[in-house]
């Protein structure tokens, strides 16, 4: 059943996130804040990541298997990229598990302190809801102010040739 964590259900998630933590050789999770996303942009804060769920491992692994086609390479161990790794290589499948439930376990912890973004139902997705509340409440230490948080569209800059 270990697959896509998007093709899993949230019970499903969790119920394999016990099992993977309880079977698997070593894990860890990787955590940046949003302040560092902000600072050097959500892929390079990705891979900051992996790189420190790889730090965080028990054990060193001899290969990294990537999810994606982009990675710095991690000191003294080789990888692979691939493209929709999560759904063809189970080891990638238990890594987007454990960070999808782990980044959800932190949005309900965000949603406790902060009840008016809607955090425990959006997960940090930008609903008109979540929106709302930005508007009315400003935004909170844990918004990246690199992302266009009012989806508004960018004002085009016009150009005069008189």
């Amino acid at each position: 059943m270990l697959n896509d964590s998007k093709q899993l259900t949230e019970a499903q998630r969790y119920q394999l996130r016990e099992v993977i933590e309880r079977e698997a050789t070593a894990w860890a999770v990787g955590i940046v804040t949003a302040a560092e996303i902000d600072k050097i942009n959500i892929l390079r804060a990705s891979i900051l990541a992996m790189h420190r769920a790889v730090d965080g491992l028990k054990t060193r692994p001899q290969h990294l298997l990537i999810d994606g086609n982009k990675f710095t390479p991690y000191p003294g161990v080789t990888h692979n990229t691939v493209v929709k790794g999560d759904a063809t290589y189970m080891s990638i499948a238990a890594a987007s598990i454990l960070a999808k439930t782990y980044r959800d376990d932190y949005m309900m912890r965000l949603a406790q302190e902060y009840p008016m973004y809607d955090w425990q139902s959006n997960k940090g997705y930008p609903t008109a809801k979540h929106r709302a509340a930005i508007r009315e409440h400003g935004v909170t230490p844990y918004h990246r102010m690199s992302f266009n948080l009012l989806g508004e569209e960018p004002k085009q800059l016009e150009l005069s040739f008189e």
